[in-house]
């Protein structure tokens, strides 16, 4: 890898020449349900995919907050994309924050100097979609694991450098006591399961596979899974997911109000009639924005305080975050879509909105918004201290 230069170049600067290319193919991206490899061999040429490593272990030492903002910037050009690199930071956040091993610590100073792309199979078949369940089980003998999962999604799985998958900790383990295992792509074979051909997000190549992994007993974690859930994979999902989706709104947003500065040239002197609804759409996304950066503060500023990231209010603000931030989407996205009318229903025109409504719709299907609320509801009857 080509060295990058620090010191001058914000995250965001770097990551320009991606979400241009990001930009270029993403309808051919989406078309052909094909993974964005221009965007993320920008991303990995930039060293983008080791921002959250720690300085000492050779990465950047970003904030989740800092890489979000990337991430962001990508949603603007393609969501699938963003998607992808959401979720990698997603799993390298897990093993920076609980990996604290010298094989884990050894692996992140890989992610970080080779540009290594991290999976994730935290769902499995026959869970009902509980990622805090598994059928599978981690077996070790002679200091070596062995692992099996059905897997009914596993994103980018085939493009992936390795793949972070959870299991009971042995086969006498209960469901519920789960560790995270890191999975190298060369002691893995995916056998592909189901095809992925889906509305939206299609480049994400989110395939079912059974894994079968391998590898040396230092690849499971130390830090039991359900520690790691909550201090980290959900939060910082949720927080990567809500800036995926802001730059989708971005994008929508943006053409709506190109077009209607286009209809006024058209006629100097007037207001559109659509001027009123752009209006409208800029006060949603206004606070769209403030809801998904202010969110990425908080994690930022609690980031070191377990008792506070294990804390029922700050569940509910994380579940909360998904589920407004996944309705808002849509919100904006439709209102952007009324705005431009037929050019906007069209296809074929600068003005579609067909990829990005579609994009949109997926939002609150990613670990699905009524789980989430139910959730919500059960801690809510108990919970005693304040939300904010």
């Amino acid at each position: 890898m080509a060295t990058i230069d620090l010191t001058t170049r914000t995250l965001v600067d770097r990551a320009g020449r991606a979400a241009e290319l990001a930009a270029h193919h993403a309808d051919e991206v989406d078309r052909d349900a094909r993974f964005p490899v221009e965007a993320v061999t920008a991303l990995r040429d930039e060293g983008l995919l080791g921002v959250l490593v720690p300085e000492r272990l050779g990465g950047e030492g970003a904030t989740v907050g800092e890489a979000a903002e990337v991430v962001e910037l990508l949603g603007r050009s393609c969501a699938t994309t963003a998607m992808v690199y959401a979720m990698h930071l997603i799993q390298v956040n897990c093993l920076v924050r609980h990996g604290r091993t010298p094989a884990i610590e050894s692996y992140l100073g890989e992610v970080a100097a080779d540009g290594l792309l991290l999976a994730s199979a935290t769902t499995e078949i026959g869970v009902g979609g509980d990622t805090r369940s598994s059928v599978c089980a981690v077996e070790v003998e002679g200091g070596r694991f062995r692992l099996e999962k059905q897997a009914p999604v596993i994103s980018y799985g085939e493009h992936a450098d390795g793949i972070l998958a959870t299991a009971r900790r042995t086969p006498d383990s209960p469901p519920n006591d789960q560790v995270l295992v890191v999975c190298r792509r060369a002691e893995v074979e995916l056998e592909r399961l189901s095809d992925w051909d889906t509305l939206g997000f299609r480049g994400t190549c989110s395939n079912g596979f059974r894994l079968t992994a391998t590898g040396d007993e230092a690849w499971v974690l130390p830090v039991p899974y359900a520690e790691i859930s909550s201090q980290t994979m959900l939060p910082t999902s949720h927080v990567v997911w809500a800036s995926v989706w802001l730059g989708l709104a971005t994008a929508a947003a943006e053409k709506a109000k190109k077009y209607v500065q286009g209809e006024a040239r058209k006629k100097p002197g007037t207001t559109p009639p659509a001027a009123t609804h752009l209006a409208e759409l800029v006060a949603v996304h206004q606070q769209f924005v403030d809801l998904a950066r202010g969110a990425a503060r908080r994690y930022d500023a609690l980031a070191h305080d377990p008792d506070a990231l294990e804390g029922m209010a700050f569940a509910i603000a994380m579940n909360s975050l998904k589920v407004s931030a996944s309705e808002l989407v849509v919100d904006v996205v439709h209102r952007a879509l009324r705005i431009c009318g037929i050019a906007g229903y069209s296809n074929q025109s600068p003005w579609s909105m067909g990829r990005l409504l579609r994009d949109a719709h997926g939002a609150a299907l990613m670990v699905n918004n009524d789980r989430l609320t139910a959730n919500n509801a059960q801690m809510l009857l108990i919970h005693r201290g304040s939300l904010a």
